[in-house]
């Protein structure tokens, strides 16, 4: 059986709607401050999200073993049922009473503008979802509340288990000593080119610098590719030319999915940064973070084309 991997991170519901015109003929700048609009939506749609949730949804497309570990509230039903459905384990996802899962809720312009409303509900206590004694291959720390990612990681590292910590979203939480704390119990980092820049000026560090206590930092850079720093060397690491540019939501995530796979296969981190970058591009040509469904074929093929190796039989 493949190895497992455990995903701690937020498991959310995102609900987008479509305004369809554009916000600035509506909001008046002299206004600003007494401010009261109103948008009619005819589009909504309501996705399946989370970074946990993302992350594994990609994982299995890969014939991997997720383990999503997150909390939910009692209205994530239809989440789990989906997941057990993929044949994604749920054991470790925690369902609270009298509360709602994370909702992002945003709504877009025709400019491609968003208004967004985000909220944490069960999430705010993902720290009581305790994983001591699951053990796995790899692990990945991924945004969700900072007392959740923090005690995931004091966890992590006490059983000897190793993990990616994914800063993404939750950098607004993190200070330059958390992060160094952070650091301190991970085994490697991911972050985009922005929260890169982000991290090096709150700990007064290049990534240079603190990938050399770390086994890789890896920097995502979207049409760019990605910039791995491993064993004291940087390796430029080429992007994929995706099938369309629909919709960026969950790529990272995607990313971090191949990343972990590759991992669990015993790759190298540069193979396992090609398998990332071709499993962002993939889910870029998809409206949603988890509605691209390509076989696992289908995936072993592309990747073969474009970085000469393949998904194991």
């Amino acid at each position: 059986m493949t190895a497992s991997v455990l995903i701690c991170g937020s498991v959310a519901f995102d609900t987008i709607a479509v305004f369809e015109g554009q916000f600035k003929e509506h909001i008046l700048p002299d206004r600003i401050h007494a401010l009261s609009v109103s948008f009619l939506v005819p589009r909504m749609r309501r996705e399946f999200g989370g970074c946990a949730g993302n992350i594994a949804y990609n994982l299995k497309l890969l014939g991997g073993h997720p383990i999503p570990v997150a909390t939910v509230g009692e209205d994530a039903s239809d989440y789990l049922q989906r997941f057990k459905q993929l044949g994604i384990e749920v054991k470790m996802i925690r369902s609270l009473p009298d509360t709602l899962t994370a909702q992002c809720f945003i709504t877009t312009d025709l400019d491609d503008n968003q208004i967004t409303a985000f909220h944490p509900g069960a999430m705010d206590r993902s720290s009581e979802n305790d994983l001591s004694g699951h053990q796995a291959a790899w692990a990945i720390v991924a945004p969700d509340s900072k007392a959740g990612m923090m005690t995931h990681a004091k966890r992590l590292h006490a059983q000897g288990t190793p993990f990616i910590f994914d800063l993404g979203q939750a950098m607004p939480l993190f200070d330059g000593a958390d992060i160094t704390v952070m650091l301190s119990l991970a085994q490697a980092l991911t972050v985009n080119d922005y929260e890169a820049s982000v991290v090096e000026q709150r700990t007064g560090k290049s990534i240079a610098e603190l990938a050399k206590n770390l086994r890789a930092v890896v920097v995502t850079r979207g049409a760019e590719g990605a910039t791995l720093y491993t064993e004291g060397q940087e390796h430029h690491i080429d992007p994929v030319k995706p099938q369309g540019m629909v919709d960026p939501t969950g790529c990272g995530d995607a990313h971090r999915a191949g990343l972990l796979y590759g991992l669990t296969q015993g790759w190298t981190w540069a193979d396992a940064c090609k398998l990332g970058n071709l499993m962002g591009s993939i889910k870029i040509a998809s409206r949603g973070p988890q509605n691209h469904a390509p076989t696992r074929a289908e995936i072993s093929a592309m990747l073969k084309g474009h970085f000469n190796l393949q998904l194991p039989a």
